[in-house]
Protein backbone atom coordinates (compact mmCIF):
# COMPACT_ATOMS: atom_id res chain seq x y z
CA UNK A 1 0.00 0.00 0.00
CA UNK A 2 2.72 2.62 0.94
CA UNK A 3 4.70 1.44 -2.12
CA UNK A 4 1.40 2.78 -4.42
CA UNK A 5 1.24 5.66 -2.44
CA UNK A 6 4.58 7.12 -3.09
CA UNK A 7 4.74 5.93 -6.43
CA UNK A 8 1.08 7.66 -6.98
CA UNK A 9 2.58 11.00 -5.43
CA UNK A 10 5.97 10.76 -8.10
CA UNK A 11 3.72 10.29 -10.92
CA UNK A 12 1.86 13.58 -9.50
CA UNK A 13 4.77 15.01 -9.23
CA UNK A 14 6.28 14.22 -12.45
CA UNK A 15 3.00 15.23 -14.82
CA UNK A 16 3.55 18.77 -13.27
CA UNK A 17 7.32 19.00 -13.58
CA UNK A 18 5.86 18.05 -17.54
CA UNK A 19 3.36 20.78 -17.34
CA UNK A 20 5.71 23.42 -16.70
CA UNK A 21 8.48 21.88 -18.96
CA UNK A 22 5.27 22.33 -21.52
CA UNK A 23 4.53 25.58 -20.35
CA UNK A 24 8.21 27.40 -20.89
CA UNK A 25 9.09 25.53 -24.21
CA UNK A 26 5.51 24.50 -25.80
CA UNK A 27 5.72 21.00 -26.35
CA UNK A 28 3.24 19.68 -29.05
CA UNK A 29 1.89 16.60 -27.53
CA UNK A 30 2.24 14.26 -24.25
CA UNK A 31 4.32 11.24 -24.35
CA UNK A 32 4.42 8.60 -21.75
CA UNK A 33 7.26 8.63 -20.46
CA UNK A 34 8.57 6.47 -17.12
CA UNK A 35 9.10 8.81 -13.83
CA UNK A 36 12.14 8.29 -12.08
CA UNK A 37 13.91 10.15 -9.42
CA UNK A 38 15.73 12.40 -11.76
CA UNK A 39 12.75 14.21 -13.24
CA UNK A 40 11.61 14.57 -9.71
CA UNK A 41 14.40 16.25 -8.17
CA UNK A 42 14.20 18.58 -11.26
CA UNK A 43 10.30 19.07 -10.39
CA UNK A 44 11.54 19.95 -7.04
CA UNK A 45 14.53 22.13 -7.97
CA UNK A 46 11.93 23.90 -10.20
CA UNK A 47 9.35 24.46 -7.06
CA UNK A 48 12.79 25.46 -4.53
CA UNK A 49 13.60 28.39 -7.42
CA UNK A 50 10.22 30.06 -7.52
CA UNK A 51 10.10 30.22 -3.62
CA UNK A 52 13.29 31.73 -3.51
CA UNK A 53 12.90 34.26 -6.38
CA UNK A 54 9.30 35.14 -4.53
CA UNK A 55 10.95 35.66 -1.53
CA UNK A 56 12.96 39.29 -2.92
CA UNK A 57 12.07 41.67 -5.93
CA UNK A 58 15.76 42.77 -5.85
CA UNK A 59 17.29 42.14 -9.01
CA UNK A 60 21.13 41.61 -8.07
CA UNK A 61 19.32 38.94 -5.24
CA UNK A 62 17.43 37.06 -7.66
CA UNK A 63 20.52 36.63 -10.05
CA UNK A 64 23.15 35.21 -7.49
CA UNK A 65 20.46 33.24 -6.38
CA UNK A 66 19.50 31.64 -9.68
CA UNK A 67 23.41 31.28 -10.36
CA UNK A 68 23.77 29.13 -6.94
CA UNK A 69 21.17 27.26 -7.68
CA UNK A 70 21.86 26.31 -11.51
CA UNK A 71 25.69 25.68 -10.47
CA UNK A 72 24.86 23.19 -7.95
CA UNK A 73 21.71 21.50 -10.05
CA UNK A 74 24.26 21.46 -13.42
CA UNK A 75 27.36 20.48 -11.78
CA UNK A 76 29.27 23.33 -13.55
CA UNK A 77 32.66 24.75 -12.80
CA UNK A 78 31.34 28.28 -13.60
CA UNK A 79 27.90 30.40 -14.58
CA UNK A 80 27.04 33.95 -15.28
CA UNK A 81 23.97 35.68 -16.60
CA UNK A 82 24.00 38.49 -19.60
CA UNK A 83 21.01 40.39 -20.14
CA UNK A 84 20.41 42.33 -23.52
CA UNK A 85 20.81 46.33 -23.88
CA UNK A 86 18.64 46.53 -26.43
CA UNK A 87 19.72 50.49 -27.21
CA UNK A 88 23.77 49.20 -26.97
CA UNK A 89 22.72 46.27 -29.02
CA UNK A 90 24.60 44.18 -26.87
CA UNK A 91 25.24 41.59 -23.22
CA UNK A 92 25.86 43.37 -20.41
CA UNK A 93 27.06 40.14 -17.69
CA UNK A 94 25.10 41.24 -14.70
CA UNK A 95 25.58 38.39 -12.61
CA UNK A 96 29.14 35.95 -12.29
CA UNK A 97 30.12 32.95 -10.17
CA UNK A 98 33.80 31.78 -9.82
CA UNK A 99 34.37 33.61 -13.48
CA UNK A 100 35.88 37.40 -12.48
CA UNK A 101 36.11 40.60 -14.80
CA UNK A 102 33.33 39.90 -16.96
CA UNK A 103 31.13 43.13 -16.03
CA UNK A 104 33.87 45.15 -17.82
CA UNK A 105 33.08 43.55 -20.99
CA UNK A 106 30.28 44.07 -23.72
CA UNK A 107 29.65 41.56 -26.16
CA UNK A 108 28.02 42.19 -29.11
CA UNK A 109 24.28 40.44 -29.04
CA UNK A 110 25.69 38.86 -32.85
CA UNK A 111 28.99 36.98 -31.85
CA UNK A 112 29.05 33.25 -30.49
CA UNK A 113 27.35 31.03 -28.66
CA UNK A 114 25.72 33.70 -26.69
CA UNK A 115 24.20 35.40 -29.61
CA UNK A 116 23.32 32.03 -31.43
CA UNK A 117 21.06 31.12 -28.48
CA UNK A 118 19.67 34.91 -28.42
CA UNK A 119 19.38 34.42 -32.26
CA UNK A 120 17.28 30.88 -32.50
CA UNK A 121 15.47 31.14 -28.60
CA UNK A 122 17.41 27.31 -28.28
CA UNK A 123 19.84 26.52 -25.23
CA UNK A 124 23.09 25.33 -27.33
CA UNK A 125 25.82 22.89 -25.93
CA UNK A 126 29.18 22.71 -27.24
CA UNK A 127 30.72 19.59 -26.03
CA UNK A 128 34.23 20.42 -26.60
CA UNK A 129 35.26 24.36 -27.60
CA UNK A 130 38.68 22.94 -29.64
CA UNK A 131 37.23 20.41 -31.07
CA UNK A 132 33.33 21.65 -32.02
CA UNK A 133 34.62 25.15 -34.27
CA UNK A 134 30.89 25.48 -35.41
CA UNK A 135 29.07 26.72 -32.37
CA UNK A 136 32.02 28.57 -30.51
CA UNK A 137 33.44 31.76 -31.68
CA UNK A 138 36.97 33.61 -30.88
CA UNK A 139 36.05 35.71 -28.89
CA UNK A 140 35.73 33.18 -26.07
CA UNK A 141 39.04 32.21 -26.11
CA UNK A 142 40.06 35.85 -26.14
CA UNK A 143 37.64 36.11 -22.46
CA UNK A 144 39.77 33.03 -21.07
CA UNK A 145 42.78 35.29 -21.69
CA UNK A 146 41.87 38.39 -19.96
CA UNK A 147 39.81 36.73 -17.15
CA UNK A 148 42.29 33.90 -16.42
CA UNK A 149 39.53 31.16 -17.26
CA UNK A 150 40.20 28.21 -19.00
CA UNK A 151 36.86 27.11 -20.92
CA UNK A 152 36.55 23.32 -22.29
CA UNK A 153 32.76 23.08 -22.31
CA UNK A 154 29.55 25.47 -22.94
CA UNK A 155 26.05 25.61 -22.32
CA UNK A 156 23.98 28.64 -23.15
CA UNK A 157 20.20 29.16 -22.54
CA UNK A 158 18.10 31.90 -23.90
CA UNK A 159 16.24 33.92 -21.06
CA UNK A 160 12.66 33.73 -22.61
CA UNK A 161 10.12 35.76 -21.68
CA UNK A 162 6.81 36.36 -23.70
CA UNK A 163 8.59 35.16 -26.59
CA UNK A 164 11.21 38.11 -25.81
CA UNK A 165 14.93 37.08 -24.88
CA UNK A 166 16.01 39.28 -22.44
CA UNK A 167 19.41 37.46 -21.92
CA UNK A 168 21.35 34.68 -21.81
CA UNK A 169 22.62 31.69 -18.76
CA UNK A 170 25.84 30.79 -19.68
CA UNK A 171 27.56 27.65 -18.07
CA UNK A 172 31.34 27.07 -18.35
CA UNK A 173 33.25 23.16 -17.62
CA UNK A 174 31.53 20.32 -15.79
CA UNK A 175 32.98 19.05 -12.68
CA UNK A 176 33.96 15.82 -14.00
CA UNK A 177 37.42 14.51 -14.90
CA UNK A 178 36.45 15.57 -18.69
CA UNK A 179 35.09 18.97 -17.97
CA UNK A 180 32.38 18.19 -20.71
CA UNK A 181 28.34 18.42 -20.61
CA UNK A 182 26.57 16.41 -21.90
CA UNK A 183 23.08 16.89 -23.72
CA UNK A 184 21.13 15.58 -20.26
CA UNK A 185 23.18 18.87 -18.83
CA UNK A 186 21.63 21.08 -22.29
CA UNK A 187 18.31 19.30 -21.87
CA UNK A 188 18.57 20.79 -17.69
CA UNK A 189 19.41 24.01 -18.08
CA UNK A 190 16.65 24.67 -20.97
CA UNK A 191 14.21 23.42 -17.98
CA UNK A 192 15.73 25.65 -15.48
CA UNK A 193 16.25 29.00 -17.23
CA UNK A 194 12.36 29.27 -17.63
CA UNK A 195 11.75 30.25 -14.50
CA UNK A 196 14.76 31.99 -14.06
CA UNK A 197 13.60 33.93 -16.80
CA UNK A 198 10.44 35.02 -15.61
CA UNK A 199 12.01 35.57 -11.95
CA UNK A 200 14.56 38.13 -13.63
CA UNK A 201 11.54 39.73 -15.68
CA UNK A 202 9.74 40.08 -12.50
CA UNK A 203 12.82 42.06 -10.74
CA UNK A 204 13.84 43.93 -13.47
CA UNK A 205 10.24 45.37 -13.69
CA UNK A 206 9.55 45.74 -10.21
CA UNK A 207 13.31 47.76 -9.40
CA UNK A 208 11.91 50.00 -12.60
CA UNK A 209 9.08 50.44 -11.18
CA UNK A 210 10.52 51.47 -7.75
CA UNK A 211 12.62 54.05 -9.49
CA UNK A 212 9.92 55.45 -11.24
CA UNK A 213 7.61 56.09 -7.70
CA UNK A 214 10.80 57.28 -6.41
CA UNK A 215 10.73 59.68 -9.66
CA UNK A 216 7.47 60.62 -9.38
CA UNK A 217 7.44 61.48 -5.81
CA UNK A 218 10.36 63.70 -6.19
CA UNK A 219 9.04 65.58 -8.85
CA UNK A 220 5.46 66.28 -6.59
CA UNK A 221 7.89 67.60 -3.90
CA UNK A 222 9.04 69.58 -6.75
CA UNK A 223 5.71 70.89 -7.59
CA UNK A 224 4.98 71.68 -3.57
CA UNK A 225 8.02 73.81 -3.44
CA UNK A 226 7.12 75.47 -6.81
CA UNK A 227 4.08 76.58 -5.11
CA UNK A 228 5.54 77.99 -1.89
CA UNK A 229 7.60 80.24 -4.57
CA UNK A 230 4.30 81.89 -5.80
CA UNK A 231 2.54 84.74 -4.09
CA UNK A 232 -0.82 84.10 -1.80
CA UNK A 233 -3.49 86.10 -3.22
CA UNK A 234 -4.52 88.60 -0.63
CA UNK A 235 -8.32 89.15 0.02
CA UNK A 236 -9.10 92.18 1.07
CA UNK A 237 -8.21 95.69 -0.73
CA UNK A 238 -5.13 94.64 -2.36
CA UNK A 239 -4.60 95.66 -6.12
CA UNK A 240 -2.80 92.28 -7.24
CA UNK A 241 -4.19 88.49 -7.48
CA UNK A 242 -2.58 85.60 -9.35
CA UNK A 243 -3.38 82.17 -10.29
CA UNK A 244 -1.50 79.62 -11.64
CA UNK A 245 -2.79 75.95 -13.18
CA UNK A 246 -0.17 73.94 -14.18
CA UNK A 247 -0.56 71.26 -16.70
CA UNK A 248 1.56 68.84 -14.99
CA UNK A 249 3.09 68.48 -11.89
CA UNK A 250 5.28 71.02 -12.13
CA UNK A 251 5.03 73.88 -13.84
CA UNK A 252 7.30 76.52 -16.22
CA UNK A 253 5.53 79.75 -15.23
CA UNK A 254 5.78 81.49 -12.28
CA UNK A 255 4.79 84.60 -11.35
CA UNK A 256 5.23 86.78 -7.70
CA UNK A 257 4.21 90.71 -5.61
CA UNK A 258 4.53 91.90 -3.45
CA UNK A 259 4.09 95.63 -1.62
CA UNK A 260 7.40 97.73 -2.02
CA UNK A 261 6.86 100.55 0.06
CA UNK A 262 3.32 102.60 0.98
CA UNK A 263 1.38 101.97 -1.82
CA UNK A 264 3.64 100.73 -4.02
CA UNK A 265 3.71 97.64 -5.46
CA UNK A 266 6.32 95.24 -7.59
CA UNK A 267 5.11 92.22 -9.75
CA UNK A 268 6.66 89.57 -11.98
CA UNK A 269 5.20 87.12 -14.57
CA UNK A 270 7.58 84.73 -16.64
CA UNK A 271 6.93 81.89 -18.36
CA UNK A 272 10.13 79.20 -19.05
CA UNK A 273 10.40 77.78 -22.51
CA UNK A 274 10.31 73.78 -22.87
CA UNK A 275 8.07 71.67 -20.34
CA UNK A 276 9.29 69.17 -17.69
CA UNK A 277 11.97 68.97 -14.71
CA UNK A 278 14.39 70.66 -17.01
CA UNK A 279 11.81 73.48 -17.21
CA UNK A 280 10.76 73.73 -13.46
CA UNK A 281 14.11 73.58 -12.26
CA UNK A 282 15.03 76.90 -14.52
CA UNK A 283 11.92 78.37 -13.30
CA UNK A 284 12.65 77.87 -9.61
CA UNK A 285 16.00 79.53 -10.17
CA UNK A 286 14.51 82.82 -12.04
CA UNK A 287 12.10 82.87 -9.35
CA UNK A 288 13.90 82.79 -6.62
CA UNK A 289 16.53 85.23 -7.98
CA UNK A 290 13.24 87.56 -8.77
CA UNK A 291 11.96 87.27 -5.37
CA UNK A 292 15.52 88.60 -3.86
CA UNK A 293 16.44 91.20 -5.77
CA UNK A 294 12.85 92.79 -6.21
CA UNK A 295 13.12 93.67 -2.41
CA UNK A 296 15.98 95.92 -2.94
CA UNK A 297 15.72 96.72 -6.66
CA UNK A 298 12.84 98.82 -7.65
CA UNK A 299 13.90 99.82 -11.29
CA UNK A 300 11.43 97.10 -13.83
CA UNK A 301 14.23 97.00 -16.64
CA UNK A 302 17.38 97.11 -13.56
CA UNK A 303 15.43 93.63 -12.63
CA UNK A 304 15.63 92.47 -16.05
CA UNK A 305 19.16 93.24 -16.84
CA UNK A 306 20.55 91.50 -13.37
CA UNK A 307 18.23 87.82 -14.15
CA UNK A 308 19.64 88.02 -18.10
CA UNK A 309 23.23 88.33 -16.85
CA UNK A 310 22.44 85.33 -14.57
CA UNK A 311 19.98 83.26 -16.85
CA UNK A 312 22.74 83.80 -20.32
CA UNK A 313 25.74 82.55 -17.86
CA UNK A 314 24.20 79.39 -16.30
CA UNK A 315 21.21 77.98 -18.48
CA UNK A 316 21.47 75.22 -20.52
CA UNK A 317 22.00 76.03 -24.59
CA UNK A 318 18.57 76.71 -26.16
CA UNK A 319 16.36 77.21 -22.87
CA UNK A 320 15.29 81.22 -22.08
CA UNK A 321 12.45 82.91 -19.98
CA UNK A 322 10.11 85.52 -21.09
CA UNK A 323 9.37 87.90 -18.62
CA UNK A 324 6.86 91.05 -17.30
CA UNK A 325 8.67 92.78 -14.84
CA UNK A 326 6.50 95.72 -13.66
CA UNK A 327 6.03 98.45 -10.80
CA UNK A 328 2.52 100.10 -9.57
CA UNK A 329 2.85 103.49 -7.96
CA UNK A 330 -0.90 103.88 -6.43
CA UNK A 331 -0.43 106.83 -5.30
CA UNK A 332 0.70 108.18 -8.38
CA UNK A 333 -1.63 106.04 -10.60
CA UNK A 334 1.44 105.19 -12.64
CA UNK A 335 2.74 101.84 -13.85
CA UNK A 336 6.56 101.59 -14.99
CA UNK A 337 6.89 98.21 -16.98
CA UNK A 338 9.76 96.46 -18.68
CA UNK A 339 9.55 93.24 -21.07
CA UNK A 340 11.69 90.49 -22.26
CA UNK A 341 9.87 88.68 -24.56
CA UNK A 342 6.95 87.76 -22.89
CA UNK A 343 3.01 87.89 -24.07
CA UNK A 344 1.94 92.00 -24.25
CA UNK A 345 -0.52 92.50 -21.23
CA UNK A 346 -4.01 93.69 -21.42
CA UNK A 347 -5.21 96.68 -20.20
CA UNK A 348 -8.76 96.89 -19.26
CA UNK A 349 -10.08 100.51 -18.76
CA UNK A 350 -13.16 101.22 -16.82
CA UNK A 351 -15.06 102.35 -20.24
CA UNK A 352 -14.82 98.83 -21.95
CA UNK A 353 -11.78 99.42 -24.00
CA UNK A 354 -8.72 97.26 -24.24
CA UNK A 355 -4.92 98.59 -25.07
CA UNK A 356 -1.98 97.02 -25.01
CA UNK A 357 1.79 97.18 -23.70
CA UNK A 358 3.75 96.19 -27.42
CA UNK A 359 6.93 97.23 -26.58
CA UNK A 360 9.30 94.39 -25.52
CA UNK A 361 13.17 93.50 -25.53
CA UNK A 362 14.09 89.61 -25.99
CA UNK A 363 13.43 86.23 -23.46
CA UNK A 364 16.25 86.28 -21.07
CA UNK A 365 19.07 84.07 -21.89
CA UNK A 366 19.44 84.83 -25.24
CA UNK A 367 21.18 88.50 -25.34
CA UNK A 368 23.70 88.77 -22.61
CA UNK A 369 24.48 92.45 -23.14
CA UNK A 370 20.72 93.24 -23.96
CA UNK A 371 19.79 96.29 -21.70
CA UNK A 372 16.05 96.52 -21.26
CA UNK A 373 14.27 99.56 -20.98
CA UNK A 374 11.36 100.84 -19.00
CA UNK A 375 7.81 102.91 -19.88
CA UNK A 376 5.87 104.60 -17.70
CA UNK A 377 1.96 104.44 -18.11
CA UNK A 378 -1.00 106.48 -16.54
CA UNK A 379 -2.88 103.94 -15.43
CA UNK A 380 -6.40 104.55 -13.21
CA UNK A 381 -9.90 103.18 -13.30
CA UNK A 382 -8.59 99.95 -14.81
CA UNK A 383 -7.01 96.71 -14.50
CA UNK A 384 -3.99 95.14 -16.88
CA UNK A 385 -3.64 91.18 -17.58
CA UNK A 386 -0.57 89.88 -17.60
CA UNK A 387 -1.18 86.12 -18.61
CA UNK A 388 1.66 83.34 -20.29
CA UNK A 389 0.84 81.87 -23.78
CA UNK A 390 -0.83 78.85 -22.45
CA UNK A 391 -3.93 80.74 -21.67
CA UNK A 392 -3.99 82.48 -25.57
CA UNK A 393 -2.62 79.45 -26.78
CA UNK A 394 -5.57 76.39 -25.37
CA UNK A 395 -7.51 74.81 -27.79
CA UNK A 396 -11.37 73.93 -28.17
CA UNK A 397 -12.68 70.45 -29.55
CA UNK A 398 -12.08 71.78 -33.10
CA UNK A 399 -8.35 72.73 -32.51
CA UNK A 400 -9.13 76.69 -32.62
CA UNK A 401 -6.94 78.54 -29.95
CA UNK A 402 -8.34 81.20 -27.69
CA UNK A 403 -5.90 83.79 -28.58
CA UNK A 404 -5.99 87.65 -27.42
CA UNK A 405 -9.35 87.90 -28.39
CA UNK A 406 -11.46 85.45 -26.76
CA UNK A 407 -9.54 85.68 -23.23
CA UNK A 408 -11.15 89.76 -23.93
CA UNK A 409 -14.63 88.23 -23.59
CA UNK A 410 -13.74 86.37 -20.12
CA UNK A 411 -11.98 89.76 -18.35
CA UNK A 412 -15.07 91.37 -19.23
CA UNK A 413 -17.74 89.10 -18.29
CA UNK A 414 -16.33 88.57 -14.27
CA UNK A 415 -14.48 92.01 -14.31
CA UNK A 416 -17.09 93.12 -11.76
CA UNK A 417 -15.84 90.61 -9.35
CA UNK A 418 -12.85 91.01 -6.73
CA UNK A 419 -9.73 90.39 -8.49
CA UNK A 420 -8.86 86.85 -5.77
CA UNK A 421 -11.99 85.64 -7.14
CA UNK A 422 -12.23 87.15 -10.67
CA UNK A 423 -9.45 85.29 -12.00
CA UNK A 424 -10.20 82.01 -10.52
CA UNK A 425 -13.56 82.45 -12.48
CA UNK A 426 -11.96 83.26 -15.19
CA UNK A 427 -10.00 79.46 -15.84
CA UNK A 428 -12.75 77.59 -14.17
CA UNK A 429 -14.63 79.10 -17.28
CA UNK A 430 -12.49 78.49 -20.08
CA UNK A 431 -11.84 74.81 -18.77
CA UNK A 432 -15.29 74.04 -18.56
CA UNK A 433 -15.85 75.43 -21.85
CA UNK A 434 -14.56 72.01 -23.05
CA UNK A 435 -11.18 73.27 -24.21
CA UNK A 436 -8.40 71.44 -23.63
CA UNK A 437 -5.30 72.36 -21.39
CA UNK A 438 -1.38 71.41 -22.62
CA UNK A 439 0.11 74.09 -21.07
CA UNK A 440 0.58 75.82 -17.63
CA UNK A 441 -2.02 78.47 -17.60
CA UNK A 442 -0.94 81.84 -15.58
CA UNK A 443 -2.60 84.98 -15.26
CA UNK A 444 -1.87 87.88 -13.07
CA UNK A 445 -4.02 91.12 -12.57
CA UNK A 446 -3.27 94.74 -11.45
CA UNK A 447 -5.89 97.00 -10.45
CA UNK A 448 -5.75 100.61 -10.65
Amino acid sequence: MNNEFHQSQNYQKFNEYQFINNMFFGAKKTETIKVDNTSVKDLELVTKMSQEFAKTLDLKETLQTSLELIIKRINAQAANIFLIDNDKQNFQCIASKHQAYLEDFEIPITQGVMGKAALMKQCIRVGDVRKDVREIAEFYFDLDNKTNFTTYSVLCSPLIVSDECIGVIHCLNKKTDNKLFEESDRKLLETLSGPAALAIRNAKMAKDLIVKNRIEKEIEIVGEIQKTLLSQNIKENFPIAGINIPAKVVSGDFYNFSELSNGVYGFGVADVSGKGIKSSLLMSKASSLYRCLSKTNFSAAGLLDILNTEICETTSRGMFVTMLVGIYDSNKKELTLSNAGHEPPLIYSKDGNFSNFEEAGPPLGIAPKFKFKETKINFSNSSMYIFTDGITEIRDAKGNMLEAEGFKDYIKKYQQIPNHERLNKIIEDIIKSGRIQKDDLTIVTVDG
